[in-house]
């Protein structure tokens, strides 16, 4: 868990971390934010794959960020070490977790940066809530939070001309219900959130790249399984670029609706996408907000091959495959 405590730096020298404000904590802050259940650990741990799928052609730094200013997941702290853990016991990378928006100011030495449902204007630190928080407070953390606010349209263009410039970028779950006032995040990550059902919902995975490398652990087929699925916009929802649509996105995995009844026929549901944008490589999977999802061998396989993707390291075919979706509801 060391790792997790490797950029706190900023936010301790500007009163952001530990006590930050009385009455509540700093989300952004990697030491504070809550530590995955030991229970949890260990089914993940039991369930890593033993090896890379692709030797990488160099030593691979990843920067593991789980910041969330909209909703926040419970299964963030184990995606967070999910990941690092990935990377450890194959070789894969090298990974740095952190919460902190700082970590944006110089992403340059990183090969990728993965998401992990990373909701809400994510790249700014949470502030107070709970029903004793007092106008002082708020007012206090307006102040602290200021330099945030100034920093996060750089920040977020840091994150864009990364991934344009040839390097990564991995996103789990709820990465796609942020930045909806930003055109270019939503045209950088493929998709937007509309909406989902139970947080356990059952589908009939269909297997949309049965020969590809990233969907190599699935052997070829599709998959019963069960999380909090997501439905996606299409553009002609609000007319935004910023939407799902299969004429710009290579879909990897999505949802059979006859089998389990999910949507009416004819609703296009994607799971997982492989995208480039300019020189670079995007991987997003909607499955992970759970915290069961982290002990499948098969999904933490799937991380595994789309974040080696996101890397360089496992080539892949990201040339849309489908007709476009700007029509669909």
């Amino acid at each position: 868990m060391q790792t997790r405590r490797k950029l706190i730096g900023a936010l301790a020298a500007l009163g952001l971390c530990g006590s930050m404000v009385a009455g509540f904590a700093s989300r952004a802050c990697a030491a504070d934010a809550p530590k995955p259940k030991e229970a949890d650990v260990q089914k993940m741990e039991a369930a890593l794959p033993d090896k890379a799928y692709s030797k990488p052609e160099k030593a691979r730094k990843v920067l593991i960020y789980g910041n969330a200013q909209g909703f926040v997941h419970s299964s963030i702290p184990l995606g967070e070490v999910t990941i690092e853990k990935l990377g450890e016991k194959t070789g894969a990378w090298n990974g740095t977790i952190s919460n902190d928006p700082a970590a944006f100011d110089d992403v340059k030495n990183y090969d990728a940066v993965v998401l992990v449902s990373t909701t809400g204007h994510f790249l700014l630190p949470r502030g107070p809530e709970g029903r004793n928080v007092t106008d002082e407070q708020k007012k206090e953390f307006e102040q602290k939070v200021q330099p945030y606010k100034q920093a996060e349209k750089q920040r977020m263009q840091n994150l864009v001309e990364f991934v344009k410039g040839g390097k990564g970028l991995a996103a789990i779950h709820a990465s796609t219900d942020a930045y909806y006032d930003n055109d270019d995040y939503g045209n950088l990550i493929g998709g937007r959130f509309s909406g989902h059902k139970s947080g356990k919902e059952e589908i009939s995975v269909v297997n949309e790249d049965p020969s590809g490398p990233v969907n190599a652990p699935f052997g070829g087929k599709g998959f019963e399984f069960a999380d909090e699925i997501y439905r996606f916009k299409a553009p002609a929802q609000n007319n935004s670029k910023q939407s799902f649509d299969r004429a710009t996105t290579h879909v990897l995995l999505s949802v059979d609706i006859s089998k389990h009844n999910n949507e009416p026929s004819g609703t296009d549901m994607p799971v997982a996408w492989v995208r480039k944008v300019g020189d670079g490589r995007v991987f997003y999977c909607s499955l992970g907000h759970n915290e069961f999802v982290y002990a499948d061998p098969n999904i933490l396989k799937f991380y595994l091959a789309g974040i080696q993707y996101a890397t360089g390291d496992l080539k892949a075919d990201a040339s849309p495959h489908g007709k476009s979706t700007a029509s669909a509801k």
